[in-house]
């Protein structure tokens, strides 16, 4: 018996010194300089600069979107302008959005709750929306409901595209509601610098954003989310200077365009865009490209979308424009939502019957703010708007609001790729020496990671929404 109770105190004091052990240990790896908890100002800032970098950089912008949009196009290695991507390429969207920007968005809203500043609360919701809604407009269904809960979800199931957008607006309806710009201040907004008011009208303009984006799909939801912003007394981005957008600084901070030129020559502006802005007599033109280095006849020289190497190469690198310094220099911004597309779409909202408002009126405002954001003077403005193929066309709104709205939101390459599926408008031409059967992209394919670590809910994926291909159509994309 006396070797038992010796043997248990001996395992006793084993434990205890274990235990104490551990806690020293803890105690010894604190750092007494670092914060233990995360602030909210912090997840904040840290949730908008990871987010506007991804949106705004090479994979997601300049390396796909943009291409399929013919805004830009590639003068060297060619093969994303000719649509040749493996599931790795697409993978930086999604491994930010839902790592990074998700993640420190849930933690400030519930860190928002914690400290009784709905402020915090409704602007984390607004910009998790966002985020969301780049995830869904280019890869279609995603994990929505289930996503960035590790501990109870490790394998998320994914939502389909329908429930992700109506369950976004009423995410927003929710930020809308908890925004008080009597409320307690927030800190750390590098978009609005705290102004909630600011935030209530980004919090609208998206809402509009995306009821349009089910318009075709659910017309009579779409119209009672404009019924309820009307209904709440709200109102949308009414001015250039209240565009949601992230003014970079120069560098390390500096856009990440204006990061890429710094070291590499990929990059034109396309053939196609240049052609219509010629066409149209744009005054954008030399503000969306820049002059050859060497005289040419046209000065501005855009490059079809899609050549072979050798083709695009031997264009002449000094005889093709690169995109305007205004979107090379280190502090141009990364757009969210412009003043110019929100009138576009209250010009859409309009020509749908959704609202009362006159959509040519508004077509009208958003071509002037579109070139009033650029700092074209009134003159050129005018001259510019009273053109016969400018003018709006009451019998396709698409065609008018499509090639007005694709010209303004050159460099947002997601929301131009988005709206041009939805719009159908311009009628573009597939990449010169493309591998798609003369077809054009109509989203991104999912990323591997997805295929070894989420592979039930991968397939289920697949299954739902059609073949994991750059050509499968969205749900929200019915032409």
């Amino acid at each position: 018996m006396k070797l038992k109770y010796i043997s248990l105190s001996i395992s006793a004091l084993v434990l205890f010194a274990m235990t104490s052990c551990k806690k020293d240990l803890e105690k010894v790896n604190v750092n007494p300089n670092a914060a233990q908890n995360a602030q909210p100002d912090y997840l904040l800032t840290a949730a908008i600069k990871t987010t506007a970098d991804t949106y705004w950089g090479t994979t997601n912008n300049m390396n796909s979107s943009l291409l399929f949009t013919q805004q830009w196009a590639k003068i060297q290695y060619t093969d994303p302008d000719r649509y040749i991507f493996s599931n790795n390429d697409f993978q930086e969207l999604w491994t930010a959005a839902y790592s990074k920007s998700i993640v420190n968005l849930n933690q400030v809203i519930k860190l928002a709750e914690q400290q009784s500043n709905t402020n915090y609360k409704g602007v984390a919701l607004v910009l998790r929306s966002w985020v969301f809604q780049l995830l869904t407009d280019a890869y279609g269904n995603i994990p929505y409901s289930q996503s960035a809960q590790i501990d109870e979800f490790l394998t998320p199931a994914y939502d389909a595209q329908k429930d992700v957008y109506t369950g976004l607006l009423k995410d927003l309806k929710s930020a809308q509601s908890s925004l008080d710009p009597a409320g307690k201040a927030i800190l750390g907004d590098l978009i609005y610098k705290n102004n909630i008011v600011l935030w209530k009208k980004f919090a609208n303009s998206l809402r509009l954003r995306i009821a349009l984006r089910i318009a075709d799909r659910l017309p009579d939801v779409s119209k009672q989310v404009l019924a309820d912003i009307q209904a709440e007394g709200g109102s949308f981005i009414s001015s250039n200077s209240e565009t949601a957008q992230l003014v970079y600084l120069t560098s390390p901070n500096q856009n990440p365009i204006s990061n890429l030129f710094d070291t590499r020559d990929d990059y034109r502006i396309s053939k196609t865009i240049t052609d219509q802005l010629r066409t149209l007599n744009d005054p954008r033109l030399p503000v969306y490209s820049a002059k050859t280095q060497v005289a040419t006849a046209q000065t501005y020289v855009g490059i079809p979308n899609g050549l072979l190497v050798g083709d695009a190469s031997n264009l002449g690198f000094t005889k093709t424009s690169k995109p305007g310094s205004y979107f090379t220099a280190p502090g141009a911004p990364a757009v969210i939502i412009s003043y110019a597309e929100t009138l576009f779409n209250l010009a859409e909202a309009a020509a749908r019957n959704l609202t009362t408002g006159n959509a040519a009126d508004l077509y009208t405002q958003a071509v002037t703010a579109s070139l009033k954001q650029y700092g074209i003077p009134d003159n050129e403005v005018a001259t510019y708007i009273a053109q016969a193929q400018v003018q709006y066309d009451n019998s396709n709104f698409k065609k008018s609001i499509g090639n007005q709205k694709w010209i303004a939101l050159f460099g947002q390459g997601l929301e131009a790729f988005a709206e041009w599926r939805r719009l159908d408008y311009p009628k573009l031409q597939p990449a010169v020496a493309g591998v798609l059967d003369g077809k054009l992209p109509l989203r991104f394919i999912y990323p591997g990671t997805e295929q070894s670590l989420n592979g039930t809910n991968y397939k289920a994926a697949v299954t739902a929404q059609g073949p994991d291909l750059l050509t499968t159509r969205l749900w929200f994309d019915i032409n």
